[in-house]
């Protein structure tokens, strides 16, 4: 088996092996088994690390029955020595999150008898579920004990109890585990069986900062960001806020009431706009023609429920279709037909095939879109 240094040693980032084999694991990929690595391998809900083996670039690393088995893009020699250079960023910033988790996890559990039934690290956020509903102040509640956790930097502690021992702790854990059981603690705030590498003090994790919740099967899913994810995630919104607070002129902690305003006046600007298209309706319905053919009005910068009233007023005016039509010929076009002798559900299908378009309705009325140019459409009505 192999001997994993990453138990050891959460913060070895370099280290020397030897190549027990090397066998071809798809095209340009090779599956490499060390006598012992720091590589940690996809687990608990944290991918694998990522970094070097000599010249070749580790793409994997996964845990099997005969050890743990690193895929490479370039083969190595059996029985080579090779020295193993983990991507430490990478390493460390997902270290803080899964840290963070148990601290987070096991505040809950204390606090509220939330059990995390949910774990999974992605590259910008963490998802937790828990089997209780937590409200916005207990979700607050959380987060500020949680980091008191982390600013007090207390110890993690990772270790193999014997099995007399494990069977008389009370730990949490997902599965019901039985042998070679890792223990992660942190005093006063966590036991959880665990099988990542994390941070040796909680110090290094910086800050948790809890990002959304949302209902979950019974109980609460939380995104959360912690360390360098967190600062990352701060970073990105601050520049959003600075970014809409000179938009709008505002002090950037009046953003919100700042954004507030502007919807307000877009509301009032949108009904004002609503009631000048009705009035600009009105007025275009009262001077609509008569004819005993069909009735094609192509008008600029309409809304469908514009062109439907147009079109209901059309439908009286004329023996044979109403169509409007609102667009360009670079953009094309929207339309609404009506008649009242015409069964437009059967014509639109040769309509569509004609111009290019889609849409359907009812018999006395269909809507859609044409890409055709305003030549061809009133050639084919003629």
């Amino acid at each position: 088996m192999t001997r994993k240094l990453y138990d050891e040693d959460s913060h070895l980032s370099v280290f020397s092996a030897q190549v027990l084999s090397c066998a071809p694991a798809g095209e340009n990929q090779w599956q490499v088994l060390l006598d012992q690595t720091a590589f940690f391998p996809e687990g608990g809900g944290q991918p694998a690390d990522q970094g070097t083996l000599g010249s070749a670039q580790v793409l994997d690393v996964q845990e099997t029955p005969e050890g743990i088995l690193h895929r490479t893009d370039a083969p190595l020699t059996p029985g080579e020595s090779v020295t193993g250079t983990l991507d430490w960023p990478l390493r460390f910033r997902r270290m803080q999150c899964h840290s963070g988790e148990h601290i987070v996890s096991g505040t809950a559990h204390s606090l509220f008898g939330c059990n995390n039934v949910g774990f999974h690290m992605g590259e910008h956020e963490v998802i937790l579920d828990f089997d209780k509903e937590l409200s916005p102040e207990e979700v607050d509640r959380l987060e500020t004990l949680a980091n008191q956790v982390i600013w007090e930097n207390r110890s993690v502690e990772a270790r193999y109890p014997d099995p007399s021992e494990l069977e008389t702790m009370d730990y949490r854990s997902k599965l019901d585990l039985t042998e070679n059981v890792r223990i992660v603690t942190i005093p006063g705030c966590d036991v959880c069986a665990c099988c990542a590498p994390h941070v040796n003090h909680t110090g290094e994790i910086g800050v948790v900062k809890l990002l959304s919740t949302m209902r979950h099967r019974g109980g609460i899913r939380i995104w959360m960001a912690a360390g360098a994810m967190a600062l990352e995630d701060y970073q990105t919104k601050q520049r959003n806020v600075a970014a809409i607070s000179a938009a709008l002129s505002v002090k950037q902690e009046a953003a919100a009431q700042g954004v507030d305003r502007l919807q307000q006046e877009m509301q009032a600007l949108s009904l004002s706009l609503k009631e000048a298209k009705v009035a600009l309706a009105g007025e275009k319905t009262r001077n609509l023609p008569e004819t005993d053919g069909n009735l094609l009005l192509f008008e600029e910068g309409m809304d469908i429920p514009t062109l439907r009233t147009l079109v209901n007023t059309g439908m009286t005016r004329c023996g044979g279709v109403c169509a409007a039509f609102t667009g360009s010929d670079k953009e094309g076009y929207r339309y609404v037909i009506g008649s009242r002798t015409v069964d437009l559900r059967a014509k639109a299908k040769g309509m569509h095939q004609a111009l290019g378009g889609k849409g359907g309705g009812q018999p006395t009325m269909i809507q859609g879109s044409l890409p055709a140019q305003r030549a061809a459409i009133e050639a084919y009505f003629a």
